[in-house]
């Protein structure tokens, strides 16, 4: 069995552009996954890709495979990778990804569908919104975008703003 590394090897850092501390990184196969104050860093196969807390919509382990599942607020296809039963990596990304959630509703939309309505806080402290929902709801269509107008002003509110 491979030793783990104390740290971000240099040639990873250099690869991912790293300019922050690591809170913890997790090698998988063909890969590097590093999760920083701003966000998660994977490094797959050569290519880096950089997303931000708050481009993360959830994240699930498979306690028997190991296998981290990442899904991300846009729609674009989860990463997924296997790390090792003793990661941290996996309850860092639960803890960023939940501290980056002030508040957040769930609405049901025309078409029995349901979005999410969330308060997020960005790593400089800003607060925005956002619908999370599965791509298949017209945010163009005026009684769905009463909804989640609706459900914005209500978490915005609750937040003082």
């Amino acid at each position: 069995m491979a030793r783990m590394p104390l740290h971000v090897p240099d040639e990873v850092r250099t690869a991912l552009d790293l300019d922050e501390p690591a809170l913890t990184f997790a090698p998988f196969e063909g890969g590097w996954a590093v999760a920083t104050r701003s966000g998660l860093h994977l490094l797959r196969d050569g290519t880096a890709l950089h997303r931000r807390w708050t481009d993360v919509d959830g994240a699930s382990l498979d306690g028997d495979s190991g296998e981290l599942e990442i899904r991300w607020v846009d729609g674009t296809p989860p990463a997924r990778f296997v790390v090792d039963a003793g990661s941290r990596l996996p309850r860092v990304v639960h803890d960023r990804v939940q501290n980056s959630v002030v508040l957040a509703e769930t609405v049901s939309v025309p078409g029995d569908r349901k979005l999410r309505v969330a308060l997020r806080r960005s790593v400089d402290g800003a607060l925005f919104s956002q619908v999370i929902g599965n791509g298949r709801v017209d945010l163009s269509d005026p009684a769905v975008a009463q909804v989640v107008d609706a459900a914005e002003a209500r978490v915005r509110e609750a937040a003082g703003l």
